[in-house]
């Protein structure tokens, strides 16, 4: 798909701010609402625009959770589906990153005592398909 210049800007105001009326777009932009409405529904329907999402601050991914920790995984064999799929299901779980190197699989998790943050660590080490873990904890953020 084409992208000019006013699609680009829209796409830049967007991701700043998702729900930004159309009507505040169309002011910035210089063109009409209805011009940023058919744009907008033309970068979805393009597949340009995947959909919209929102951004939740830090300390309210964690709320409930006063322990966060980073554990690298190293994946046996062919099992990365079945692994990943299963951290999907562990509620201490919030992000997972494929990576290269040493580790297969970097998972943040929070839990709300370190005795809850071990017990998940049991579950992962005891997927089929782990072969090793490292765990630091995560002590502060300094950019969130």
């Amino acid at each position: 798909m084409e992208l000019d210049d006013t699609d680009r800007r829209l796409i830049a105001l967007l991701r700043a701010d998702a729900r930004r009326p159309a009507s505040s777009l169309a002011a910035v932009l210089g063109v009409s609402r209805g011009t940023v409405q058919n744009r907008i529904a033309r970068l979805l329907r393009g597949g340009v625009i995947q959909g919209f999402t929102l951004r939740l601050a830090p300390e309210s991914q964690t709320a409930g959770a006063s322990v966060r920790a980073i554990t690298a995984i190293e994946i046996r064999g062919r099992s990365t589906d079945g692994v990943v799929r299963a951290l999907k299901g562990f509620p201490e779980v919030r992000t997972l990153h494929m990576t290269n190197g040493r580790w297969d699989v970097v998972a943040e998790l929070a839990a709300p005592s370190l005795e809850t943050l071990d017990q998940a660590l049991h579950r992962i080490r005891a997927l089929e398909g782990v072969a090793n873990t490292e765990t630091s904890i995560l002590l502060s953020t300094q950019k969130g």
